[in-house]
């Protein structure tokens, strides 16, 4: 039987079942033929010991068809537009290539997560990977999908998560921008319901309180649209704003145009800061002081974690740095 130290394998399932690991791993994989009977007992073993298998190794054995979904969480499917997205998703398929693993992209309704019940159902699914995880997601994660599942976000006891230290980012960015003078810092937030925009605004809050310095915030949704628009909301309740802290490098780079726009001169005027330090962070003018969000190697981390089937520990960080540019 199982020990303490290591995952159930194929063979403890068959010895539990009275079976032969031949005639398991036919069940498990869902190709060849077994009796009802031996079915119903090798799936009550694995239930019982929690038996996970291997993707991979279940890609070899069914051949095509099987496939690792990213399922983001979002009001709308225009959130699979998102360019983080799309990162997540080219770092997830080029984990999965090599095993022949298809990827697909899935719309998660937030008020509606129990999407994931079908998902769990479907033979074709190997694994999940949450992105925009909630509460609300977390709770809906079937047992089916135990062990198969990780999430970028928020995690729990059962569902992994691997995230970037979006506290640790904006605490650099702000410490940044009171080190070179600035003293009447705003920022534009993300969505309420995100974890990742919450522990960026309490970063936020703590060092200007810290400092002395009043809170400013104003809400934004990581795009550029409202960060243009919210640019123009900062100067009309703060005309004195010397600096503005984006969540994200999009919101950063509609602020510089919305600024722009009204005749503010960045950096001169105004500072402006971002969060992802994406490629085109470096390119733009004044070239945009951001922090670092290493996006691909945390989507890799959770797609190997999901093909594995491997205990891996509840939570797993990436640190994130200051990028010091011009434009603050």
């Amino acid at each position: 039987m199982t020990t303490a130290h290591r995952p159930p394998t194929l063979n403890d399932v068959a010895l539990a079942a009275g079976v032969s690991r031949a005639t398991a791993s036919r069940v498990i994989a869902g190709t060849g033929y077994a009796s009802p009977d031996a079915r119903d007992r090798v799936n009550a073993a694995a239930g019982r010991l929690g038996y996970v298998p291997n993707l991979t190794a279940r890609a070899l054995v069914r051949g095509t068809g099987v496939r690792l979904v990213v399922a983001v969480s979002g009001a709308g499917p225009a959130v699979l537009d998102d360019p983080y997205v799309d990162r997540v998703v080219g770092a997830a398929a080029r984990v999965c290539a090599p095993y022949g693993l298809g990827v697909a992209l899935h719309w998660l309704p937030r008020r509606d997560p129990s999407g994931l019940r079908r998902l769990a159902e479907d033979r074709s699914v190997g694994g999940v990977v949450l992105v925009n995880t909630t509460q609300a997601v977390l709770r809906a994660v079937p047992a089916a999908l135990r062990g198969r599942v990780a999430s970028i976000g928020i995690g729990s006891a059962l569902v992994p998560t691997f995230d970037v230290d979006n506290g640790g980012g904006t605490k650099a960015v702000v410490r940044h921008l009171y080190a070179t003078g600035r003293r009447r810092i705003a920022m534009v937030t993300g969505p309420r319901w995100l974890s990742c925009a919450g522990r960026s605004v309490g970063a936020y809050r703590r060092v200007v309180r810290d400092a002395g310095l009043p809170v400013r915030l104003v809400r934004g949704d990581f795009s550029a649209r409202l960060g243009r628009a919210a640019a123009r909301e900062v100067l009309r309740r703060w005309p004195d704003t010397d600096a503005i802290v984006g969540i994200s490098d999009a919101t950063a780079l509609g602020l510089i145009d919305g600024l722009r726009g009204d005749g503010v001169q960045v950096p001169g005027d105004v500072a402006v800061t971002g969060f992802d330090d994406i490629p085109l962070a470096a390119m733009t003018t004044p070239a945009l002081t951001t922090a670092t969000h290493p996006v691909g190697q945390i989507a890799t981390a959770a797609a190997t974690a999901v093909l594995a089937g491997r205990p891996v520990p509840p939570a797993t960080v990436f640190p994130s740095r200051l990028v010091r540019r011009l434009s603050a």
